[in-house]
C-alpha cells in the first residue's frame, strides 16, 4: 500500500487544520491548583469535536452518507494491514523516516473518524477502538515519546505527529486510560515545548507558529492546564500584525512564507484554517482571543485571500510547491490537492472564521462562499471526497441558508508588490500573473516537490473563464505540461535539473524593476526577467484592459547557445480534446502530433478558449501534442502512474541566442473567432508606443489609456518621466483623466512625471505629490517613494 504523505496533506481531511474531536466529556488529569472549574476544560474539548466532527447533517443523506461510507472503506483498508512489529507499524511506513510516524498516526486517524462517525460500518467497534489503542500504543514505545530525539523533517516531529496524535487522543479520550493520555501529552510536551514560541523567528513565524499554538492549546485543554492555552492564545500575538519583510501579512494583502515566496494558497491557508479553529475555539471562554489586531486576520478574507478565489479554486500563483502535489484519486490516502481542492478547503475555513467574527463579516463572507460553490461547476465543492465532514457540513450549512444571498466575483484588479503578483477580473474570466525578483524567488522546491517549477515566477500568465477552461490548471497540468513552456513566460530551453538553483525559494534573480500601477479596474505591470541559471535577459509588460491583456517582450537576449521563446498559451486539453485551432480564418489540423510555422499571423483562436492577437502579424509556431507524465516526475512523493493530456500550445522562437529580440501579442479571454478577428482588423485598436529595453509603453485611444513601463527615464509619446517609474493614464468621459504611478524599484527618493495634455486642474493627490503644475501639460513631482513599497499612487485631475 502506497500513502505519499506531504506535509499538510493529512489537514484535508477535514477541510481545516484539525483532524479529529472528542466523542465523550469525562475528564481526567484535574489538578487541585486549576485556576478554572473544570467543566471549561469539558466545554472546549466537546466545543472542539463538534467543530471538527460537525454537527447538524443527516448521515443517511448526500453528501454526507457517500464521505461516511468512504471513510469505512478507508478504515477497513489501513486497519487491514496493519501490523505492531519492531521498527514499522504499517509494513511501507518505517518509523526510521519521521514522514512515516506521521503517515502512521494519519492512518490511525482515519481509523479514529470511522469509529466517531455514524453511518460507516465501524461506529463505536470496540475491537477498532482495541486496535487504535494498541496502535497508539506502539508509536509512543517505538517512535514517539520523550526519551526519543528529533529526526529528518523536524515539521513531522513539531507539527504533523503531534496534530494528529491530540486529536486521536481527544476522538477516544472515554476509551484511554490516564496514564496513555499522560504519555501522549508528555510526548508533545517534549516535541512541542513552551519554548517553540519563546521566539518569533526561524520555523516558528506565520503558519508554522499557528500549526505550534494549536498543538499547545489543545495539549491545554486536554491536559487541563491553563498555563498551556494562555501561552498558546498570546503566542499567536506576533502572527497577527502586517510585516514588511519575511513571513507573515503584508498592508497590500501579500502573504509571504519561507521568506521570499507566495503562499497565499498554501501556507496561507493554513493559517487561515488554524486561525479560524483557535478563534472559534476559544471564543466565549476565559482564554478567548482578545488582540484588536485580530482584525487583520479578519480583513485577510477579502484583501488576501478572496483576490485569488475564482469559481471555487485557489489560483497556482500563490500555492508555491503545492501545486504539484497533483490529485491522485487512485491514491485513497493521497492529497487531492489541485487548484480546485485547495479552494474548497480555504471555503470552509471562511465559514469557520465567521463564527468568531462580527454578524456583518459573517453574514458577507457566508455569500462569498455561497457564489464560489454555486459556480464550481468543474469540481462541484460538496462532491469533494477529501473534504472532511465537518467542512462538508459547514459548506452545506451555507449552501442551504436562505438568508445567504450569493454574491458575484468582482470586476477588479489588485496588484501584490509584497509577492510580485497580480490579478486582473473581468466579466466572464480572471487571470492571474506570477513573477519573481530579489524580494521572491522564481519558485519553490522542497521535500522533494516541485521538482520542475522553475519558470513559474517568468511571468507565468494564468487565466480560467466563469464557465470554461475552469480544469485547465486542476487537470494533471503539473504532472503534464512542458515545464519549458509554462503560459506566458519568455525563458530559455537551457536544460535545467530537477530542483535546480536550491531548495525553499533559494533562487531569486537580481533585479528590483518588477511590479505596476492601477486604478483597481486597469493595470500596467512589468518585469525585468533574468533566467535561472541561464543568461536570459528580457523586459516584460502586461497592461491589463476591458477584454484582453496586452502582453510585449522587448530586449530579449541569451548567450547559452540554447533557443529563447516567449510562449503566448499553453493549453491544456484535457485527456482526448481536439478544441479547433483557427489562424487567420483558416483551421489547422487537429491531427496529434501536427506542428507548424505560421507566418504572417494577424490572430489565432482556440475553440472554447480564447482568442490571440498579434498587431502587425508575427511569426508564431504551433504544436499540438500528447504529453505523458506522472505526479512522481515533479513531486516524490506523487504515484507513479502515467498520465497523459494533450496540449495545444503557441509561442514566438526568438532564436538561439537572440539579441534584443521583440514581439507583442492581445490575449482575449474566451473570444470568439468573429471576435478575435474584429480585434485584429481594428488596426488603430492599439499603438505600441515602445518596447525595447528603456521603455514599453501602449496607448488604446478607444478606452482612454495610455501607460509605460520606464524601464529607464525618457519621453514616450505624451508622457515623461526622470527616473525608473510605472505610469498608467486614464482620461474618462467626464472631462477627467485618472494618473496612476508607482516606483516598482522602491528606490526613488524623488521622481518627475510629465503628461503633455492641457490640465485644468488637480482633484485629488497623495502626500507623495509634493507640487502639480497643470496648464498645457501636467507636471507631477513626487518625494521620496522608498517606504511606499511599490504601491501606486493615484492621482485625479480635470483636464484642460
Amino acid at each position: 500500500m502506497s500513502s505519499p504523505w506531504s506535509r499538510r496533506s493529512f489537514l484535508r481531511l477535514s477541510g481545516t487544520t484539525v483532524l479529529l474531536g472528542s466523542v465523550s466529556s469525562a475528564g481526567v488529569l484535574a489538578s487541585a491548583g486549576d485556576a478554572f472549574a473544570v467543566d471549561a476544560y469539558d466545554t472546549l474539548r466537546l466545543k472542539w469535536r463538534d467543530m471538527v466532527l460537525g454537527t447538524g447533517f443527516d448521515p443517511a443523506a448526500a453528501p454526507f452518507a457517500q464521505k461516511l461510507a468512504l471513510l469505512g472503506t478507508q478504515a477497513s483498508e489501513v486497519r487491514s494491514t496493519m501490523a505492531a512489529v519492531s521498527g514499522s507499524l504499517w509494513p511501507d511506513l518505517p518509523l526510521t523516516v519521521s514522514s512515516s510516524i506521521t503517515g502512521s498516526y494519519a492512518r490511525l486517524a482515519t481509523m479514529a473518524q470511522a469509529h466517531a462517525q455514524p453511518g460507516t460500518g465501524l461506529t463505536g467497534s470496540t475491537a477498532l477502538a482495541e486496535e487504535i489503542r494498541t496502535g497508539l500504543d506502539h508509536l509512543y514505545n517505538q517512535a514517539y515519546n520523550p526519551s526519543k530525539s528529533q529526526f529528518g523533517n523536524w515539521w513531522d516531529f513539531q507539527i504533523g505527529s503531534p496534530q494528529i496524535l491530540l486529536d486521536i487522543t481527544t476522538v477516544l479520550y472515554d476509551q484511554l486510560s490516564a496514564t496513555q493520555i499522560a504519555n501522549h501529552l508528555a510526548a508533545v510536551d517534549k516535541f512541542v515545548p513552551d519554548s517553540s514560541v519563546t521566539s518569533y523567528t526561524g520555523t516558528s513565524t506565520g503558519a508554522n507558529r499557528v500549526d505550534l499554538c494549536r498543538s499547545l492549546a489543545l495539549r491545554g485543554v486536554l491536559g487541563r492546564s491553563d498555563a498551556k492555552i494562555t501561552l498558546a492564545r498570546g503566542a499567536l500575538s506576533p502572527v497577527f500584525p502586517f510585516v514588511t519583510s519575511g513571513d507573515g501579512f503584508y498592508a497590500d494583502g501579500s502573504f509571504v512564507q519561507h521568506n521570499y515566496l507566495a503562499y497565499t494558497g498554501s501556507y496561507g491557508a493554513v493559517l487561515l484554517g488554524g486561525l479560524a479553529s483557535l478563534f472559534s475555539l476559544l471564543s466565549g471562554s476565559a482564554w478567548a482571543v482578545g488582540d484588536t489586531n485580530r482584525q487583520i486576520i479578519f480583513d485577510s478574507v477579502e484583501g488576501s485571500f478572496a483576490p485569488f478565489l475564482y469559481n471555487g479554486l485557489m489560483m497556482d500563483a500563490v500555492s508555491g510547491r503545492s501545486t504539484s502535489r497533483g490529485n491522485p484519486r487512485s491514491n485513497t490516502y493521497g492529497f487531492q490537492g489541485g487548484d480546485h481542492g485547495r479552494g474548497h478547503g480555504v471555503l470552509s475555513s471562511i465559514a469557520l472564521l465567521g463564527t468568531a467574527a462580527s454578524s456583518a463579516e459573517n453574514q458577507r463572507w457566508r455569500g462569498l462562499v455561497k457564489g464560489w460553490i454555486q459556480r464550481d461547476y468543474y469540481s462541484p465543492v460538496l462532491t469533494d471526497t477529501d473534504l472532511g465532514i465537518a467542512a462538508l457540513a459547514r459548506l452545506k450549512a451555507v449552501q442551504d441558508d436562505s438568508a445567504v444571498t450569493a454574491i458575484a466575483e468582482p470586476t477588479a484588479h489588485r496588484i501584490f508588490p509584497g509577492m510580485d503578483r497580480a490579478v486582473h477580473r473581468r466579466p466572464g474570466w480572471a487571470a492571474s500573473l506570477s513573477m519573481a525578483s530579489k524580494r521572491m524567488g522564481f519558485y519553490e522546491t522542497g521535500n522533494g516537490e516541485n521538482l520542475r517549477g522553475w519558470h513559474a515566477g517568468a511571468g507565468m500568465l494564468q487565466w480560467w473563464g466563469d464557465t470554461y477552461a475552469n480544469g485547465q490548471y486542476t487537470d494533471a497540468f503539473w504532472a503534464t505540461v512542458d515545464p519549458y513552456r509554462l503560459p506566458g513566460v519568455t525563458v530559455s530551453k537551457k536544460a535545467l535539473a530537477d530542483a535546480e538553483g536550491g531548495a525553499w525559494g533559494l533562487p531569486r534573480p537580481d533585479v528590483n524593476w518588477v511590479g505596476g500601477a492601477t486604478d483597481g479596474e486597469y493595470a500596467a505591470i512589468g518585469q525585468f526577467v533574468r533566467g535561472l541559471s541561464s543568461t536570459l535577459y528580457a523586459k516584460k509588460s502586461w497592461f491589463c484592459l476591458a477584454d484582453s491583456i496586452v502582453c510585449l517582450a522587448g530586449a530579449v537576449r541569451g548567450t547559452d547557445g540554447a533557443a529563447v521563446e516567449t510562449v503566448v498559451d499553453n493549453r491544456n486539453l484535457g485527456a482526448a480534446g481536439t478544441q479547433a485551432l483557427t489562424v487567420n480564418g483558416t483551421a489547422q489540423s487537429a491531427a496529434l502530433g501536427w506542428s507548424a510555422t505560421l507566418t504572417g499571423t494577424n490572430w489565432a483562436q482556440i475553440a472554447g478558449h480564447g482568442g490571440y492577437v498579434f498587431p502587425g502579424g508575427a511569426t508564431v509556431k504551433a504544436l499540438r501534442q500528447a504529453r505523458t507524465g506522472s505526479w512522481h516526475d515533479v513531486n516524490t512523493g506523487g504515484t507513479t502512474d502515467p498520465i497523459t493530456r494533450r496540449y495545444l500550445t503557441l509561442w514566438i522562437d526568438h532564436g538561439v541566442d537572440p539579441v534584443d529580440a521583440a514581439c507583442v501579442h492581445i490575449l482575449m479571454p474566451g473570444a470568439t473567432t468573429a471576435a478575435t478577428a474584429a480585434r485584429a482588423a481594428a488596426t488603430g485598436w492599439l499603438t505600441v508606443l515602445a518596447n525595447d529595453n528603456d521603455q514599453q509603453g501602449i496607448t488604446v485611444p478607444s478606452l482612454g489609456v495610455t501607460a509605460v513601463n520606464f524601464w529607464f527615464a525618457g519621453t514616450v509619446g505624451t508622457l515623461t518621466a526622470d527616473n525608473p517609474a510605472c505610469v498608467l493614464v486614464r482620461e474618462h468621459g467626464d472631462g477627467t483623466a485618472t494618473l496612476c504611478v508607482s516606483d516598482p524599484m522602491r528606490m526613488r527618493d524623488a521622481l518627475k512625471i510629465i503628461w503633455n495634455r492641457p490640465v485644468a486642474s488637480v482633484i485629488s493627490k497623495p502626500a507623495t505629490v509634493t507640487s502639480a503644475t497643470t496648464g498645457s501639460a501636467l507636471t507631477l513631482t513626487f518625494g521620496d517613494l522608498t517606504g511606499k513599497a511599490g504601491a501606486t499612487q493615484e492621482i485625479e485631475v480635470v483636464l484642460g
